[in-house]
């Protein structure tokens, strides 16, 4: 009897073992193997599967050697900012496969199926799974899907309504002015100084998120964004490394220091929740600034928890602080390479406000300063690709895409295409002049806040603060590029930003 069930147990645990063995074969060869014959067989070339690594050695190897050097003054910044991608695209075509790991990338560099993706309302591209310690970082909107993101995207939404925008052009003026205020005391002795605009923009950009989100100061705010931007870092790190489950639980150095980072960053932001609370019980508050949109909305559905409103707090306050401040320096390294545009720029400015308070209305005059913010956008964008996830298999104009393919939309190739743009990797504001259906040729090719129903809520937020921001540097100082400055775009905190900081020479006019 004992010899029997000795025997079972012993069958069981082999056949769970060749269970074990023929899943795991599955996972990491055969099924990686099918889906490139798969897409070969539709004449889609690319890299070969390599087990377990795929591409990514490679991918590391790109980027290490990239970023090493910094490059010319102009915008020919592809082979530096994404050198793998443009490597592969070079090699194999705009719509090309490759490996991160065992999971197959389908880099789609077209604009109509770009296009088609980012708008298809059938849910059948959705966010990639996720490494966990991403999560770290940010979770909220941008993580959710279905009917959860669609109503949480409402509540984002309402913040940044016209009405709402015009109403925070107190609080834009009041910390531009604060920049301003400071600036003329820094060039104050000699008549001009050099500083480096990326730490003065994010001070700006975080003052204004700070007052425009949560009602209070940068200074209030400050330690917040200084450990978001090292868990950016961190973040981006994982992010660029195949994830073995379990990784997470091991207390290496790195991940204790992220999840240290979280919980220091969860506090900061739950005492500045429940202060609002009280302010809001009190009928303190005056603005209906995004966070007590979101406490309101908690309150009147109850599907909302203070984590939730946590998470939401901290994706506002990495993305709506990291975009415009990226952008703002950008826009003054390239007006410095292009001083004859900045000089347009400045001659609108003062025609229309002369040296007086800048307002709304008079905001949306501003043509030039529009263009050339847009043309920064398309050369220098945010993000310089999506990726997206195809759970189902789904066809692409010709293609049929197999389910359980990522799909990279590389949005910086598409700013940068000849097939779309005139002469592209010029500076070039005017193709902008009315406005952007009408900027690239055929198809719109132009996406710095991502599109269809998930792009940017915050994008007129981030447009209308960088015109005020520019436009208030225009009216009091010119500004030249320090001879210390190198051109380094780089991804090392998710967006694009100067790898080396932005020194600047600034100038009272």
């Amino acid at each position: 009897m004992e010899d029997s069930m000795f025997k079972t147990m012993a069958w069981c645990f082999a056949l769970l073992l060749f269970y074990v063995m023929i899943s795991f074969v599955n996972t990491m060869w055969w099924r990686p193997r099918k889906i490139e014959k798969l897409l070969r067989n539709q004449g889609i070339r690319g890299t070969s599967y390599r087990f377990f690594t795929g591409d990514t050695s490679d991918m590391k190897d790109c980027i290490q050697k990239a970023l090493s050097k910094t490059i010319s003054l102009d915008h020919q910044i592809i082979p530096r900012v994404v050198p793998f991608m443009h490597q592969i695209v070079q090699q194999h075509g705009k719509i090309s496969l490759c490996w991160f790991g065992r999971t197959p990338r389908l880099i789609i560099a077209d604009a109509e199926l770009t296009r088609s993706i980012l708008t298809n309302t059938k849910g059948h591209f959705l966010k990639p799974p996720r490494n966990p310690l991403i999560n770290l970082l940010s979770l909220g909107l941008s993580s959710l899907e279905g009917e959860i993101w669609s109503k949480r995207r409402r509540v984002v939404n309402s913040a940044f309504h016209l009405e709402k925008l015009k109403a925070m052009m107190p609080a834009f003026s009041i910390s531009c002015n604060n920049m301003i205020e400071r600036w003329e005391k820094l060039v104050e002795a000699r008549g001009w100084y050099e500083l480096n605009v990326c730490s003065e923009f994010h001070i700006l950009t975080g003052d204004v998120i700070a007052r425009t989100a949560f009602g209070s100061n940068y200074q209030e705010g400050k330690k917040i964004f200084e450990l978001q931007k090292e868990q950016a870092i961190l973040v981006n790190e994982a992010l660029n490394n195949i994830y073995i489950p379990g990784y997470r639980f091991l207390p290496t150095t790195k991940n204790k220091r992220r999840y240290n980072l979280d919980i220091q960053i969860k506090a900061m932001l739950r005492d500045m929740i429940q202060k609002k609370e009280q302010a809001m019980k009190e009928n303190k508050v005056k603005e209906h600034d995004l966070l007590s949109s979101l406490l309101q909305y908690r309150e009147e559905s109850g599907s909302l928890t203070t984590d939730n409103v946590i998470e939401e707090c901290k994706l506002f306050y990495f993305a709506g602080q990291v975009t415009t401040a990226n952008l703002l320096s950008w826009t003054m390294i390239v007006l410095s390479m292009h001083p004859n545009w900045q000089e347009k720029a400045r001659t609108e400015v003062l025609k229309i406000f002369g040296k007086k308070t800048l307002d709304y209305e008079d905001i949306n005059h501003l043509k030039i300063v529009s263009m050339i913010l847009y043309e920064v956008l398309r050369l220098y964008p945010p993000l310089v690709n999506i990726n997206k996830y195809n759970w189902c298999e789904t066809r692409v104009g010709n293609i049929s895409i197999p389910a359980g393919v990522e799909l990279c939309l590389p949005l910086l190739l598409l700013h940068y295409d000849s097939n779309y743009w005139d002469e592209p990797e010029e500076f070039n504001p005017g193709r902008f002049s009315e406005g952007i259906s009408k900027a690239s040729k055929d198809h719109i090719a132009f996406y710095p806040f991502g599109g269809g129903s998930r792009i940017c809520p915050g994008q007129n937020f981030a447009i209308l603060e960088a015109k005020m921001a520019l436009a208030f540097i225009l009216q009091h100082f010119s500004f030249q590029l320090s001879p210390t400055y190198a051109h380094a775009p780089a991804t090392s905190t998710i967006t694009l930003t100067p790898q080396h900081g932005a020194p600047i020479i600034i100038r009272r006019t």
